[in-house]
């Protein structure tokens, strides 16, 4: 679809805009009357404001639980990156991190709880059992990863993994959510079909 008739604004040539120099040329001419013009993407900036404000699901099911809570504490202190506000309610949480061991029982409980976030919504397999089953690998009990029933974006290893690593993690979904994009585009895991329907 073609727009033919453009919109007439003022002292903007639109003939000039073959690339970005008349944009730049205008900017200075404010910069230089003494306005400042800060140019960007609104994309850039949401995506900024939700990447430095992700809050967690508690959720955590053994030993990696433990690990959690050390890194909300005063030595690790996640709270430097934005993560501190864990929320009880997955109906409030942006990320679900997924701490420890998922047996075939809790599979439909946290299946419900991801499917109770609101979109967009993210998911961290933190420890070898939510990776792969860790030390209950090829058990009859636990299910071997968690990516089997949620859509993971990270995966943090370790048994269990260090609050170094946990971090790590964590800074990998921020980058991960700065380039997404907000206005139009995919932002998930989307099969060719989904995006049929939803169109």
């Amino acid at each position: 679809m073609e727009v033919t008739k453009k919109p007439v604004i003022k002292s903007i040539p639109y003939e000039e805009f073959q690339d970005n120099e008349t944009l730049e040329k205008i900017i200075q001419e404010l910069n230089a009357g003494g306005v400042n013009v800060v140019v960007g993407a609104l994309d850039t900036l949401i995506d900024w404001g939700r990447s430095n404000s992700l809050w967690p699901l508690t959720f955590a099911t053994s030993c990696c639980g433990i690990e959690f809570m050390a890194v909300c504490a005063a030595r690790y202190d996640i709270a430097r990156f934005g993560f501190e506000v864990t929320r009880n309610s997955p109906r409030q949480a942006d990320v679900i991190l997924v701490s420890g061991t998922i047996t075939h029982k809790m599979a439909p409980v946290l299946r419900r709880l991801y499917d109770q976030m609101a979109d967009p919504k993210y998911v961290v397999a933190v420890g070898g059992c939510a990776v792969s089953g860790g030390p209950f690998r090829k058990s009859y009990h636990v299910v071997q990863g968690v990516d089997q029933i949620l859509p993971v974006d990270v995966y943090v290893p370790g048994c269990p993994p260090r609050p170094e690593a946990f971090l790590y993690g964590m800074m990998q979904l921020q980058r991960k959510v700065k380039i997404e994009k907000f206005f139009g585009g995919v932002n998930r895991k989307m099969k060719n079909e989904d995006m049929k329907n939803e169109e």
